[in-house]
């Protein structure tokens, strides 16, 4: 390599570690990414029942009001995922070497990606008004609070500023407290 070159940026994906053991043991946290990933998936199973089979339509508002907020779910995840940027890895465990990002959509909440799935989640309840949707949403919520309770145990060990950062700023959905233990320990 020619030394006056610059060295080519790294790639998000660099450093995920992901490996065949660790979907095997959860050594950085695989299977919440699996239960994760899942649950997103489950999402484009049809409605059931489907609201036709209560014995009448779904509104359209509501409807709408559901699509606007699936909309607004993927608007707010590229802008956390833009600024998360070589920070970011689908696992819980942070990526060695990582900074702390507490600007832009993390000044809103400490896990914005997570907020995001989970209002494109209630996007899709609220559009097909489908049972079943409603309870991957909360699947999801079940889901996303461990995984990040997870991220969180590691962040407060690798960055000093996070005590400080997670007591002023909601977890995921402020006042909700599966979604935001800023008042209860980790």
């Amino acid at each position: 390599m020619d030394p006056t070159s610059t060295p080519s940026p790294k790639s998000p994906l660099e450093g995920w570690q992901f490996s065949w053991a660790g979907w095997l043991d959860n050594r950085h946290g695989e299977w919440w990414l699996l239960a994760q990933m899942t649950l997103i998936a489950a999402h484009l199973l049809p409605p059931w029942p489907s609201p036709g089979s209560w014995g009448f339509a779904w509104p359209l508002p509501v409807a709408l009001v559901g699509l606007v907020l699936f909309l607004v779910g993927l608007v707010l995840a590229a802008q956390a995922f833009w600024r998360l940027g070589a920070n970011l890895t689908p696992l819980p465990d942070p990526k060695p070497g990582a900074q702390l990002v507490t600007s832009g959509a993390y000044g809103r909440c400490r896990h914005p990606m997570y907020q995001a799935v989970l209002l494109c989640s209630l996007g899709v309840v609220l559009a097909l008004g489908s049972l079943l949707h409603l309870a991957l949403l909360l699947g999801l919520c079940a889901v996303l609070g461990g995984k990040a309770r997870r991220e969180e145990r590691f962040l407060l060990q690798v960055h000093p500023r996070y005590k400080a950062y997670q007591a002023t700023t909601p977890a995921i959905v402020p006042g909700l407290p599966w979604l935001d233990w800023r008042a209860s320990s980790v």
